[in-house]
This record gives structure tokens, C-alpha cells and sequence, in this order.
């Protein structure tokens, strides 16, 4: 007899805890191997494609493209081949272990589950526990998808992805809610899910009905209209209606935070709350590196970038003034500070404001550092961008002046300490050698972390650039 197992979104790393769905890669009825990729997803860094751990027939799909999914929601049910009557089920038959996007699949679990087969209920459709993989998630199912009950009837009970199948609990037992979005957003507002009654197969709370009960609280909904959706609880918490999304008023448009530019408006909140910031800055002739830049590019072999020679000047910036190479561990109120540098580069893309980081920028040369800016950057435009490629960097360099700007007070990217922000370099009056001369100038700021150092070591970084940017001889004292 066939077994259907339940596929679940993953957890996504990096303190993600919600994708949306892009793009389906199979329908209902496709056959799929094990690891194949089946959705594309996009999470709050990067567009991913999520491998099925099982190898069968796809029997449902939950979510339409566009539907935002918290981790642990079901993403799509495969009926697989047929499994050990003895009552033991060795995951490694049929799949190859939890899915963790941007980082492929890991080896399933040595271990043996015991698989508890449930029969469906009434009707076909499978008890409260089995809720999840039935109902329609957030109040949206996909028209694809086929009942619960049919799946059975052609597959078998429906399995989750660690091996155990769903049962249904005791009446008097746990809140009916699969979504850890759901118990998240009623918690945030302060509402007891234990006042609302699911609309959901079996009384599941849907994430409908958690959002439909904090715009009746908003509204302040009277009884009658409570009366019409009996999910509303009778006496919400005064907390709601200051929480609650108002309704947009004649000429307004209301964008939700959401994707990257929730995680990006996140961060930078949190950054200017939690870092005491300062900024210096200088004006700088960078005519010589310019003419440096020229000179290399004219000797043949691969371009190299202004960035790349930002980087390197960086770096060994930082190899002088370690301490803007580190972040505030607030806990336990100490500095660490990195040995290695792994440096970010804002990139303005059409998705929004990305920060890829190269990994091990201090080991490598301009000309490495120009190919990886060059694989990065295509990889942030197309929204390939992996986890990894996005996270642990230790110092970002903002290079502003693609815009046509002059100069800026960037935000820090938490959790680092510092940030160089580079302008546009552009034809300026310069007294050059005692006269008046045309150069091409640069302005740079850096905006560093007061915790981790005193206005002369950022004052020593800077003027130190400075004099790499306007004199790029002085970079051969550490080559």
C-alpha cells in the first residue's frame, strides 16, 4: 500500500522564519525523484528552489504563487512506494533527511521512526491533528490541491515529513493551530487563541481568522458583527486596536514590510537602536588611484574594478585598526573582534537593497577581488543569492556614489561596527603641490560603532584610506 508523506516548508537558517512562494516546479500528478527541486521560494534574502527530501507521485500542493508561508506549514504531499509491513519505517528508503534552503539536503537520520497509520474520519478527511495538510493555509487553498480524503483513499494516510503520522488529540486538548505564524501574530497582539473558533477543517485557526479578529477589534466590532464570524472572541484586549492595520484613507496606498524590504527596514531599526553611531568624514584626491586603476587595466589580462581597489585599501585599513573589524556581544558586554575579513558590499537591485559578502577579502588580490564583486553581484540581480552569501559579513563598504552622490551617513550594518561609505569621484578645484589645479576628487565617510573604539582610531582608519586613495604607492608597504 502507497504512503503519502507531507513535505513541510523547512527552516530556512538565518532567523528566517517565512518564505513566499515564487514558482511551482511540479503539478499534481508529477512524479519527482528524491532531492529534485519543487518550488521557488523567496525569503527576506534570497530566491531559493527547496529539494523534496521523498522520491514518488505528488498528490497535493498547498499555497498558490504568491502565498507567504511560515516555516513548518505543508508545501506539497508524495505518495511513495510501498513500506515495511513489520510496523518499522526507515526514513532512508524513502528520502534523504530534513531540507535546509541554500544548502542542499543533509543525510536522513540513522534512526528508525515507528509510523502510526490513522484511518481518515467521517467523510474522508483526516482527524484535527492532520489539519495542516488538508485545510487551506492562511486562508488560501490551492485549486490543484485535491481533498485529504481523496489522497487517502488513493495513497494512504498522510505521513509529515519527520516520519510521523498526524493524530488527532483529545477535544479538551491543545489549541487547534498548525501555523507557528498564526500562534506568533495572535501572541504579538496580545489574543488569546482560545476565544476563537477555527473556520478551518475540524475548527483549525487559521491565520484568517487571528486577522479578521484583530480588524473587528480595530473597528471596534460590537457583538452582532461578532455574532456573523464566530471566531471573534466577545471581549478582545484593549491592546489590539493600536496594533491592528488601519484602513487606507482617500489618496494613501498601504505597502505591507514585507520580503526584503521588511528585512531590510528590520535591520536598520535595529541597528539605530541598539548602536550608538558616529560619523567622520574626508575629502580626498583620488586622480593617482585613478591613474593607477588605468594603468593596470592597460596591461592586459582581466579588468580591475575601482571597488576591488576600495577593497584592498580596506582591508589593509583594517589590518592596522583591528577594532573596526568586530562586533558588540551585548550579553556579555564584550567586543569581539574578527581576525579574518569578510567583507560586505551594498548592491541596489531590482528586489532591493542587498549587502553580499566576499568571504576572505584580506587573502585575496584585485584581481580576485574584482571577479567575486562581479559573480556577486549577478547573483544579487537575478536573485540567486544564497544564506551564506548574505550573512557573517564583518565590515561593509557602501559605495554610494553610483548614485551621483557626494556623501552620506550610512546606517551600520548590525551586527558590525563599521561602515566606509565612498561618494562619486568627480572634477574639482584642488591646490595640487601649491597651485590651484583640477582633480578628480572623492569624498569618504565611515560611521563606526562608539562602543568599540574612540574617535582616534576611526579618525586614524579614515585619514589612513585617505591616504592610500590620494597616494596608492602607500599600499606597497604591506603587498
Amino acid at each position: 500500500m502507497a504512503q503519502v508523506l507531507e513535505f513541510k516548508l523547512p527552516d530556512l537558517g538565518e532567523g528566517l522564519t517565512e518564505a513566499e512562494i515564487v514558482r511551482w516546479l511540479v503539478e499534481v500528478g508529477d512524479v519527482v525523484a528524491i532531492d529534485q527541486p519543487v518550488v521557488e521560494v523567496e525569503t527576506a534574502k534570497a530566491m531559493v528552489e527547496v529539494p523534496c527530501p521523498y522520491g514518488g507521485v505528488v498528490t497535493a500542493r498547498f499555497g498558490e504563487e504568491g502565498t507567504e508561508l511560515p516555516v513548518g506549514a505543508p508545501l506539497i504531499t508524495v505518495a511513495v512506494g510501498e513500506r515495511p509491513t513489520s510496523g518499522a519505517a526507515d526514513t532512508d528508503s524513502e528520502g534523504s533527511g530534513n531540507v535546509l534552503v541554500g544548502y542542499g539536503t543533509s543525510e536522513a537520520p540513522a534512526r528508525r521512526r515507528r509510523v502510526r497509520q490513522e484511518r481518515p474520519g467521517p467523510g474522508g478527511f483526516a482527524p484535527a491533528g492532520q489539519a495542516g495538510a488538508s485545510g487551506p493555509l492562511n486562508g488560501r487553498a490551492d485549486a490543484a490541491a485535491p481533498p485529504l480524503g481523496a489522497q487517502a483513499e488513493a495513497g494512504g494516510p498522510v505521513t509529515t515529513v519527520d516520519g510521523q503520522a498526524g493524530g488527532s488529540g483529545p477535544e479538551d486538548g491543545p489549541v487547534p493551530v498548525i501555523s507557528p505564524l498564526v500562534r506568533r501574530l495572535a501572541r504579538q497582539n496580545g489574543l488569546d487563541l482560545r476565544e476563537l473558533t477555527g473556520s478551518g477543517p475540524d475548527g483549525l485557526i487559521l491565520r484568517a481568522d487571528v486577522e479578521y479578529a484583530l480588524r473587528a477589534a480595530g473597528q471596534g466590532a460590537t457583538a452582532p458583527a461578532a455574532a456573523q464570524h464566530p471566531g471573534v472572541p466577545q471581549a478582545p484586549s484593549p491592546a489590539l486596536a493600536s496594533r491592528s492595520s488601519a484602513p487606507a484613507a482617500p489618496g494613501e496606498t498601504r505597502t505591507p514590510l514585507k520580503g526584503i524590504r521588511g528585512a531590510v527596514a528590520d535591520k536598520l531599526a535595529r541597528s539605530r537602536r541598539e548602536i550608538p553611531d558616529a560619523t567622520c568624514w574626508v575629502d580626498a584626491d583620488a586622480t593617482e588611484l585613478m591613474r593607477a586603476r588605468a594603468a593596470m587595466n592597460a596591461a592586459g589580462g582581466p579588468k580591475i574594478s575601482l571597488l576591488a581597489l576600495l577593497a584592498r585599501i580596506c582591508t589593509a585599513a583594517l589590518a592596522r585598526f583591528p577594532e573596526l573589524n568586530s562586533t558588540v556581544d551585548a550579553e556579555a558586554r564584550e567586543v569581539v573582534r574578527f581576525d579574518h575579513v569578510h567583507l560586505g558590499f551594498a548592491a541596489q537591485t531590482d528586489r532591493g537593497l542587498v549587502v553580499p559578502v566576499v568571504r576572505d577579502a584580506h587573502a585575496r588580490d584585485a584581481e580576485s577581488l574584482t571577479a567575486e564583486f562581479a559573480r556577486l553581484t549577478e547573483a544579487g540581480r537575478t536573485g540567486t543569492l544564497t544564506p551564506g552569501e548574505l550573512t557573517g559579513g564583518t565590515f561593509t563598504l557602501n559605495n554610494y556614489g553610483v548614485f551621483g552622490v557626494d556623501g552620506s551617513t550610512p546606517i551600520i550594518n548590525h551586527p558590525e561596527a563599521a561602515m566606509l561609505g565612498v561618494g562619486r569621484i568627480v572634477p574639482k578645484p584642488w591646490v595640487h603641490e601649491g597651485e590651484l589645479a583640477v582633480r578628480q576628487v572623492v569624498q569618504l565617510s565611515l560611521t563606526f560603532d562608539h562602543r568599540v573604539c574612540d574617535g582616534g582610531v576611526a579618525g586614524g582608519f579614515l585619514r589612513y584610506v585617505a591616504d592610500c586613495v590620494e597616494q596608492p604607492a602607500v599600499l606597497l608597504r604591506t603587498l
